[in-house]
């Protein structure tokens, strides 16, 4: 018997478990209030795509003769995806790996229209491994069984999604209420049946639905439904991503039918008042929090408890979620692509907020970008180790807005500290900040990718965005991370406010050249939606749209407007997004932007070699003397030596560095070299204290002449450039 449920409703992801319930459940045990949490998803999930489960499936009669030659292909094959169903899961489940040479036999999985794909992909292959070949496969195996589900069992079904279209801009609640009052889908059956059993279990005293995304939301209404007329007892709250920013102004009564709490924003301090107020019918102090008093809707803050800083809310615990039941697959044939969707990560957040939180597309009006506080890197990687030993998972994913490049620094230093062996990446901002040291730095740490937001690939839109970046910035960034062995994915955006088909013809001419340089391994483009706490959404007028007004009583967030240019940007997304996928597969570089769309648009007028030429630099030999040294080998073998030349002889240091990859050996006249010698064995990587540029001049020059001379002969330049000192 626990205190509280915590629920993720179906569905999220399929490879590791979406965070919230993990973060609020190691916050609940810093003050002692039982939990048990669950990810009805994967359960759901693992029941479908089960040999019973696809069975049942197969038994909903169909109309073979007026069904799609898709589904009368499955259908007709049926017996084999029930016999191999199992196996496949186990497969993904990294439980049967020996799988791998059956599948990739291509005699194995049953084949529908999904593997038509493969003639096109045949290249990529020999870029992937067996594992991933064989994951690739069976994810399109899934798909197929996706596609017939959603045909002819459950049209509402999806792999990260349920109901999605439900919970999109919902202004109104009645569609979503009719279908709460109306029969039970296949779906539900699966979801209530596991829920049932869970309640048993638990006998919570509250059920709390973390509801991320609209693709959760009907999940979480129909489950509260069902503890509401089974266990009239049990009271429900829900929090998450969806309320927080699309129920901040919520006037419906009957949504409380199905909920007893709705709270908002950091769920910390409004759930640990709820718990304390369960039971509680006078004097109720709640913080952010909706509920129904006196048969009317109310929004309640009148507690005066503050929120809990980051480093109070103790580390994610992910105990009680089945780990080794969440399955990998690979979408697509790119390696960055597939971070998303494959293999299991521990989810941590750098800081709270965004340190830019000047995104004009954003909704930085609200708490959760608009209240920035950093974590200390000691706390995060005490976190990293507790949740290493808890979890028995070294692969790190740390989710925030944007990951601040100083504190990344701090974190990157304190990783090899302890000299823990860790996988991580991460969103950021392109900063300048990433210098090639610093990616260098942090991909030594074990970072291995890094997504942020180019959106609009084009400068004046940018400004606009207020992005604080330009083009030529995210190219030379993209390069630093790419040279540093890390992989980059570009969130993009088309049809922001004013943009011209210009401005999207050019912006994809940019991203062109970017994956055609090399520097920019994935991306992802997204429609420009204007939502409610944005300075877009908050100011239409100064951005030149129009929304169109509707009355509010269920969710807010996204707007329905007309843009002054009248220009229908839908039209572009599916050449903009096929040849996306052709640049992420590294072909066809060279047709012509045209060959991806069916009408005609105007040539690019951004140059053949615009990204190429932002990235000719000439060597940088200013003098930075506020800039911090790091040293990061500490096996250097260092010995003297004379060279003698006719009759004269001049004494040498050769200093070794062996580095994973390779030996390096550089000579330095004798003082030099025992200078620089003393120098690395007091300044590693594993002493706090940074010695800066200057401090290293200040010292050289007491006994030595032009530092400058020194620090930028071939030599030293030869050590920095092998990442044998970084300056940051």
């Amino acid at each position: 018997m626990k205190d509280l449920l915590l629920i993720t409703p179906p569905f999220t992801q399929l490879n590791t478990p979406y965070p919230a319930t993990a973060y609020i459940k190691g916050f609940l045990n810093t003050k002692n209030i039982s939990s048990y949490q669950i990810d009805l998803g994967i359960e759901v999930i693992l029941e479908l795509f089960s040999k019973e489960g696809i069975r049942r499936v197969f038994a909903k009669e169909i109309d073979l003769k007026n069904t799609s030659e898709n589904s009368q292909r499955i259908f007709v094959l049926r017996d084999e995806y029930i016999k191999t169903i199992d196996q496949v899961i186990l497969f993904l489940q990294n439980r049967n790996p020996t799988l791998a040479r059956q599948i990739c036999s291509m005699n194995f999985l049953p084949e529908a229209s999904r593997f038509n794909q493969l003639d096109d992909m045949e290249f990529a292959f020999g870029n992937m491994g067996l594992q991933d070949k064989a994951k690739h496969l069976s994810t399109l195996y899934l798909e197929d069984l996706s596609d017939y589900i959603v045909e002819h069992v459950d049209s509402d079904f999806g792999f990260s999604r349920y109901a999605e279209r439900l919970g999109k801009s919902a202004n109104s609640f009645d569609e979503l209420y009719a279908k709460l009052n109306s029969n039970q889908t296949f779906i539900d059956d699966i979801t209530l049946k596991i829920l049932h059993k869970k309640l048993e279990l638990v006998q919570p005293k509250l059920v709390c639905f973390s509801v991320p995304f609209p693709g959760n939301l009907y999940s979480a209404f129909r489950s509260a439904k069902f503890i509401k007329e089974n266990y009239p007892h049990i009271k429900i709250a829900m929090g998450g991503g969806f309320p927080n920013t699309e129920l901040r102004e919520v006037k419906d009564k009957r949504v409380f039918e199905f909920f007893d709490f709705i709270t908002l924003d950091d769920g910390e301090v409004p759930l640990e008042l709820v718990y304390e107020n369960l039971n509680k019918d006078e004097n109720s102090e709640f913080k952010r929090t909706f509920l129904i008093e006196n048969e009317e809707v109310v929004y309640k803050n009148n507690s005066t408890k503050h929120d809990y800083k980051q480093a109070q809310v103790g580390t994610p615990d992910y105990s009680d979620l089945q780990l080794d039941q969440y399955i990998s697959v690979i979408e697509i044939a790119n390696p960055m692509h597939s971070l998303w969707s494959d293999g299991r990560w521990n989810k941590l957040t750098m800081a709270h907020g965004c340190y830019w939180g000047k995104c004009t597309f954003c909704d930085i009006s609200l708490d959760y970008i608009k209240i920035y506080e950093p974590i200390s890197a000691k706390i995060l990687v005490d976190r990293m180790e507790e949740l290493i030993l808890t979890t028995g998972e070294t692969g790190f994913h740390f989710v925030d807005e944007a990951a601040p490049p100083a504190l990344m620094r701090e974190v990157a230093l304190e990783i090899l500290r302890r000299n823990l062996v860790v996988t991580w990446w991460t969103n950021i901002r392109f900063e300048k900040s990433f210098t090639k040291d610093l990616c260098f730095l942090l991909k030594l740490s074990g970072c291995v990718a890094v997504s942020g937001g180019l959106e609009v690939a084009s400068d004046r839109l940018l400004k606009l965005i207020d992005k604080g970046i330009s083009v030529e910035q995210v190219a030379q960034v993209t390069r630093n991370f790419t040279e540093a062995g890390v992989m980059i994915h570009a969130y993009l955006m088309y049809g922001y406010p004013t943009q011209t088909i210009q401005e999207t013809v050019d912006s994809l001419e940019m991203v062109r050249q970017l994956f055609e340089m090399g520097i920019l391994q994935s991306a992802f483009w997204h429609q420009f939606a204007m939502t409610a706490h944005s300075p877009v959404g908050l100011n239409p007028e100064e951005f030149g749209v129009t929304p169109i007004k509707q009355e509010i009583l269920f969710a807010n967030n996204d707007i329905d407007f007309t843009d002054k240019t009248g220009i229908d940007h839908s039209k572009f997304s599916f050449g903009l997004k096929k040849s996306l996928f052709n640049y992420m597969h590294g072909i066809n570089f060279e047709l012509p932007l045209q060959n991806w769309f069916d009408f005609k648009i105007p040539k690019t007028t951004i140059h053949p070699d615009y990204i190429h030429d932002s990235l000719l630099e000439e060597e940088n030999f200013t003098f930075k003397g506020n800039s911090k040294i790091i040293f990061l080998k500490k096996n250097v073998i260092a010995e003297n030596y004379i060279k003698t030349k006719k009759q004269n002889s001049w004494a040498y240091k050769r200093i070794t560095f062996h580095l994973k990859t390779n030996i390096i050996s550089v000579d330095f006249e004798q003082e030099k070299g025992e200078w620089l010698t003393k120098v690395l064995q007091e300044n590693t990587f594993e002493n706090p204290k940074r010695i800066t540029l200057q401090q290293l001049k200040t010292d050289f020059e007491n006994s030595l002449e032009d530092f400058e001379l020194f620090w930028f002969s071939k030599p030293m330049q030869q050590l920095k450039e092998n990442g044998v000192i970084l300056s940051l």
